[in-house]
Formats: structure tokens, sequence, C-alpha cells
């Protein structure tokens, strides 16, 4: 079986988003990695935005030598508003003035019992998964309205249909992804704002290379068994 790596190396490369900008949150490893570089080989101008600029500039190296155009933009998802909102002025300042993709990836995800959850990973939950989606949407979907064309991507997770016994805060902060998701759709699509979630299974990322044992037993009764 291939290695992440040598899948994303081998993309296929079109231009079936050429002209189009992207930005993508959390997008220095793992899944939010995988978006960027799949944009990027279909044409997208895409800002790589995380915690650790050389991480961020690894990924736009990644996507440059194949030829995609990519930008880093660091950023902390659960600092002060005023951040969040210069971050978006950023990006959209590195992009050309106009973000046309937006993608609301980025999490953290502390899964332990509920009484081991303690106040600092309950607010970077809040923070990270909840509220800035919520800032990034109010500051970039109403120029997307003003245009009639964008698209925002929020990813979910399949934790939000099942019961599972530990990680409530992190469950219910992907569940709140999804309504914000539905509610976004009704506010901004009327206007030409494609707003959609992804819900990915269990999936095995640089972030929670140590939960190998969990991943298993989440993914035992798959049909695939990985």
């Amino acid at each position: 079986m291939q290695s992440n790596e040598e899948v994303l190396e081998s993309l296929p490369t079109d231009d079936r988003l050429a002209g189009r900008t992207a930005l993508v949150t959390g997008s220095t490893s793992g899944i939010g990695e995988a978006i960027a570089r799949v944009l990027a080989a279909s044409g997208a101008t895409v800002v790589v935005s995380g915690r650790d600029d050389a991480r961020a500039r690894r990924v736009v190296d990644a996507i440059t030598t194949r030829g995609g155009s990519a930008h880093a933009v660091p950023a902390d998802l659960a600092g002060p508003y005023a951040d969040l909102r210069a971050f978006a002025a950023r990006a959209t300042e590195v992009l050309g003035g106009r973000v046309d993709i937006l993608v609301n990836n980025a999490g953290v995800y502390p899964t332990m019992p509920t009484d081991a959850l303690d106040d600092a990973d309950l607010d970077a939950i809040l923070a990270t998964n909840v509220r800035a989606p919520h800032v990034l949407v109010g500051a970039l979907a109403p120029a997307m309205a003003d245009r009639g064309d964008g698209s925002i991507v929020n990813i979910g997770s399949w934790m939000t249909r099942v019961g599972v016994p530990f990680g409530a805060m992190y469950t219910a902060s992907k569940a709140a992804v999804e309504q914000m998701t539905r509610t976004w759709a009704a506010e901004f699509g009327p206007r030409g704002v494609r707003v959609n979630s992804v819900a990915p299974g269990a999936t095995s990322t640089p972030g929670n290379a140590g939960s190998a044992a969990v991943l298993d037993t989440l993914t035992a009764a798959t049909p695939a068994g990985r």
C-alpha cells in the first residue's frame, strides 16, 4: 500500500480550479495538507496555514516543486478575535484580494473521558473547532456573496453520528460545525455561496500518531477493518 506522501506525490494535475484561490486552515499536515495539495494540483492558488511557519513552508515547497502555487500564512486560530480577522485579511491580501474557497479544517481533538478533560483543553476545542470557523466565515463569506460565487467546506467528523465513551466536547464541537454548515448554506446559499461539510472517518495522521490503538478499536467494525 502506498504511503500518504507517495499518494500526494503522484496526484494527477488538471486546471479545473485555475484562477481560483483557496484558504485551508490547519493545512501543515494530515487531512489539511492533503486538501491543500489536491486543490493546488487542480490549479488553485492556496494559502497554507497552521501555527508552525516552518511546517507551512514545507507544504508550500511540496506544492511549488510540482508546479503549483501556494503561500504560507501562519496563524494560531485559538488566539484573540482581532488576530483571526487579521489572519483572514492577510490571506485575502496574499491571494490577490479574494478568497474563492475556504476550507475550515483546523481542529484540536482531545478525546479523553469527560472528567479528565482539563479547562485549557476545553477552551482550546471551543476556540479552534467552533469559534474560529465562525469568525472566518463572518470575515470572508460576505465578499463571496457580494461576488455571487464562492465555496466553504467545513470538516466535521463521523463521531457526531455515533456514541463513543469519550470525547464528549470534541464530538459536540463537530456537531456544532455541521449545524453551522446548515445555517450558512441557508444564509449565504441564495447569494451564490456553496456551503458543505465533509465528515471523515477515523483517519491516521501525524496528529494522532500516538493513538494507533484507539484508531484500531474504532475501525475494527468497518468493512476494511483499518
